[in-house]
């Protein structure tokens, strides 16, 4: 009781229904797609950040990681500018100078042993010490006058 011409994508009575399978197919196939492109997309602010300093990039992962599971965007924009941002090095600078600073407590302060009480009177070993003159250091000859005094 069936018309005869029955359009292509209808399946016969008893035949398998192959349109059905390949769009089962397809769709399987274009959510994975989908959540493929999303997950590349949500994890853009890390992979920016990566290049970055460590503090940097952790700050990142975790707001990309709060956006996710929340689903509130505004994590994942802060993340993106933090990850455009360049942070500024403090730790190298702030390090030089620790370690400028403790050259110079090495060389100007005097021996160990040489401290003052907490009164503030020099022991009499430090005062034998200071009595005698130390000599003036020699002026290197041929480093220009600019170059003699200078902590670089």
């Amino acid at each position: 009781m069936t018309p005869h011409h029955l359009p292509f994508y209808l399946a016969k009575p008893g035949e398998t229904d192959v349109l059905m399978i390949v769009m089962g197919i397809f769709l399987v196939l274009a959510v994975l797609g989908i959540g493929n492109l999303y997950l590349r997309l949500h994890s853009l602010p890390e992979q920016m950040a990566h290049k970055g300093q460590k503090l940097q990039f952790e700050i990142v992962a975790v707001l990309g990681l709060i956006a996710l599971f929340t689903h509130m965007h505004i994590f994942w924009i802060i993340g993106l500018l933090l990850a455009l941002v360049d942070l500024p090095d403090f730790s190298t600078p702030l390090s030089s100078i620790a370690g400028s600073v403790e050259k110079i407590a090495d060389s100007s302060g005097g021996a160990p042993g040489e401290a003052a009480t907490s009164d503030g009177a020099v022991p009499a070993q430090a005062s034998h010490a200071s009595d005698r003159a130390s000599p003036a250091p020699a002026k290197p000859v041929n480093v220009p006058a600019k170059e003699v005094g200078s902590h670089v």
